[in-house]
């Protein structure tokens, strides 16, 4: 006798012996119990010849161990839910988040807006009796960097460890930063401040330049024609603003200018970033930067004119000075910080779209507010121009198609 073999039902069965055809044919009635589809086909096989009978494993078509742990591994798997879950959990856990984050979003940009229009209204309020750009910039970077050594003392922001190499590729950035925010104090102290914002659109043309010029981004031929009507819209508001001078317009083309330099130079000297040092930081160490490399050139070419003594004998109301420039100072530094943490949390393309709208709201805002004359096309060369900068930030995404 051999050794016994079991089944799956754990019943022992013996081994025929391969040349006695009775045997096969017991074994094969007493396999018939076990499986409907083997008494079916043991029926069918009785009735042929011996030599048709196939071999004894092909009668046996009984289901494998294996087959049993996969279907007791699929129960399991299926058991391990729990009882307490259920399928709208998860999908209404991530609505609330969604939503919370919406609106934390919806709030950072109307914060955003909001410091954008007190700054331009009390910023224009004292370049108009104190024509010191110089000096007004430079107080609104000392009191950015006065807020930026703040943050880190307390450790409400986490004071980043930069090396003397990130200084060092920082500081061209701080330049053409300290000179774009000095051009648009100066254009602003010339003109209305919603012209300014007009010329301001024109940065997209410049981007588009100076990326073509000193990195060999070559722009499609949807980008150039977006820039048809922001050139046009702001030529045409050009020729029909009230407030137009020469110093004015240039000062706001050179802010344009700069402020690309800047975008083009964080492309062109890629700074190596720590853990610590994000935008936020990296804004926060611009400013201060700003502030050393703008405050002798302030006290070289306009001295010291925040003095008490020299404002009251300008004939200046010394309270509403100091508290205007105060807040301007404030909402500079704190719109352009909602701004990184917005840019943070959204594509390069809608924070783009959201500039776009902040401008329209500021230029309305002030015309509103300073009751500056605007004829009807003034406002459509303005009209046009902001259309052609939402429709460069939709364009802007267009890829160019590869060979």
């Amino acid at each position: 006798m051999q050794s016994a073999v079991l089944s799956p039902s754990f019943t022992p069965l013996l081994r025929p012996k391969p040349h006695d055809p009775r045997t096969r044919k017991q074994t094969l009635l007493r396999l018939r119990p076990l499986s409907a589809a083997s008494s079916s086909f043991a029926t069918a096989s009785a009735a042929s010849s011996f030599h048709d009978l196939p071999p004894l494993r092909s009668l046996v078509s009984l289901p494998s161990l294996s087959d049993r742990r996969r279907k007791d591994a699929l129960a399991c798997r299926a058991t391990a839910v729990p009882e307490s879950a259920s399928p709208g959990d998860g999908d209404a856990s991530s609505k609330s988040g969604g939503i919370l984050q919406t609106l934390q979003l919806g709030a950072l940009f109307g914060l955003w807006y909001l410091f954008n229009i007190y700054f331009n209204i009390y910023n224009k309020q004292v370049l108009k009796v104190f024509p010191f750009p110089l000096t007004v910039t430079t107080v609104q970077f000392a009191v950015g960097a006065a807020l930026v050594l703040f943050m880190w003392a307390t450790n409400l922001y986490k004071r980043p460890k930069i090396s003397a190499s990130q200084l060092a590729a920082i500081l061209p950035l701080a330049a053409v930063h300290t000179m774009g925010n000095l051009f648009t104090n100066m254009s602003l102290g010339k003109v209305a401040v919603s012209f300014t914002h007009t010329i301001k659109a024109m940065e997209p043309f410049f981007s588009v330049l100076l990326s073509a010029l000193f990195l060999g981004e070559m722009p499609t031929i949807w980008v150039v024609l977006s820039l048809m009507p922001i050139v046009g819209g702001v030529a045409l508001a050009s020729l029909t603003e009230a407030s137009f001078n020469w110093a004015g317009f240039w000062s706001a083309m050179a802010s344009n200018v700069t402020f690309q330099s800047r975008n083009v130079l964080s492309k062109k000297v890629m700074v190596k970033k720590e853990e610590s040092l994000d935008n936020i930081n990296l804004f926060s160490i611009i400013t201060v930067m700003s502030f050393f490399l703008l405050a002798p050139a302030t006290l070289f070419v306009e001295g010291i004119k925040v003095t008490p003594t020299y404002l009251l004998s300008a004939g200046l109301d010394l309270n509403q000075l100091y508290l205007r420039s105060l807040i301007a100072a404030m909402c500079f530094h704190a719109y352009q910080q909602v701004s990184y943490m917005i840019l943070a949390r959204v594509t390069p393309v809608t924070h783009s779209v959201g500039n776009c709208v902040k401008r329209v709201v500021v230029i309305v805002t002030s015309v509103l507010f300073f009751r500056t004359p605007v004829s009807p096309i003034n406002s459509l060369g303005t009209g046009i121009a902001l259309a052609g900068v939402f429709l460069y930030s939709r364009v802007k995404k267009i890829k160019p198609k590869t060979a």
